[in-house]
């Protein structure tokens, strides 16, 4: 049964309230239940041992010596926190994709006309669209659309969110009535209990990066390591683990090359030449420079939150410094 905008409001009234109570008296029983979780140390931290799961892969050349570190968390239980339907979240991510380009066609065609031999603009566009393996009927569609009567071109919005447990929110929206999107985004987060954020506020917080999504079942980490070190890439994230997962949920999981935009297209060249599928990200990602842990409320309540967001028809994507 969906849940009603009232019912977010008041769960998240009850997260915020049970946090409220249990840090002003520590004594007190807390409204949420709280688990305990496994941090992976730094190795700055005053904590760490050679038992961390922090490994270096060094790259020798005659000029310099290169290093990627690769962090495999572990998280506990969490069982709550997953979300169901994976299949139909890559879907909505490929939606949102082919969604997005769409849009950079039409304000393309509509500054500079339909043909690309022209128009700088929509070339670059359809340059990235064949990096993001768009079919090429996406491209044509919006440029037939571009030329209909009371179409406007697409403005680039950024939002920033406060969501729970500390966390922040960034919601990049492309769209052709500011107001409209301004409107539902707002709806969205005061309906689930997030709180509006001016600008600058939390977008430091994060960094842009391009970024390829590999599926663990069609690579081993060391392929990914040797292509990011010949290719130049600046990291390789593995997925997240946890201690209840099934093989099944295991196999749904994707770790991140991480690549300025130069070295972007030669990190895809290698991946193709080895034949290792790969999900290309959407003209960049925001990475969280510090990821925060929550307890399983927040994470519930945030989850819930960005999955409303991204449903909106304006809005592009959805980062979160969550971990």
């Amino acid at each position: 049964m969906a849940s009603s905008p009232s019912m977010n409001a008041f769960g998240a009234f009850l997260y915020r309230l049970s946090n409220g109570l249990f840090s002003r008296y520590p004594n007190s029983i807390a409204l949420h239940s709280t688990i305990f979780l496994s941090k992976t140390l730094s190795p700055s931290s005053p904590s760490y041992s050679n038992s961390s799961p922090v490994q270096s892969v060094e790259h020798q050349s005659l000029e310099s010596v290169r290093k990627i570190w690769t962090v495999s968390p572990l998280y506990m239980g969490r069982r709550s926190c997953k979300i169901a339907g994976r299949k139909g979240i890559q879907d909505a991510k490929k939606a949102k994709l082919y969604s997005r380009i769409g849009k950079e066609v039409v304000s393309a065609v509509k500054n500079g006309g339909p043909n690309p031999l022209s128009n700088i603009a929509l070339a670059s566009v359809i340059e990235k669209a064949k990096d993001l393996d768009v079919p090429k009927e996406i491209l044509e569609r919006n440029i037939k659309r571009a030329s209909e009567k009371g179409q406007e071109a697409y403005i680039e919005k950024v939002y920033e969110v406060y969501g729970f447990g500390g966390v922040g929110i960034i919601i990049e929206v492309s769209t052709d009535k500011i107001n409209r999107s301004v409107a539902a985004v707002r709806e969205v987060v005061k309906d689930c209990g997030g709180k509006m954020a001016g600008p600058g506020s939390l977008i430091f917080k994060f960094r842009r990066a391009r970024v390829a999504n590999v599926k663990v079942t069609d690579a081993d980490k060391d392929q990914l390591l040797a292509i990011a070190l010949d290719a130049g890439a600046d990291d390789v994230i593995e997925p997240p683990m946890y201690e209840d997962d099934t093989d099944e949920e295991r196999s749904e999981r994707y770790y991140k090359l991480v690549s300025s935009s130069e070295n972007y297209a030669a990190i895809l060249s290698k991946l193709r030449d080895k034949g290792i599928t790969f999900e290309p990200d959407n003209g960049s990602e925001l990475l969280p420079i510090t990821p925060i842990e929550v307890d399983d409320g927040a994470m519930d309540l945030n989850k819930d939150l960005m999955s409303k967001l991204l449903d909106l028809d304006d809005v592009d994507a959805v980062y979160t410094d969550q971990k």
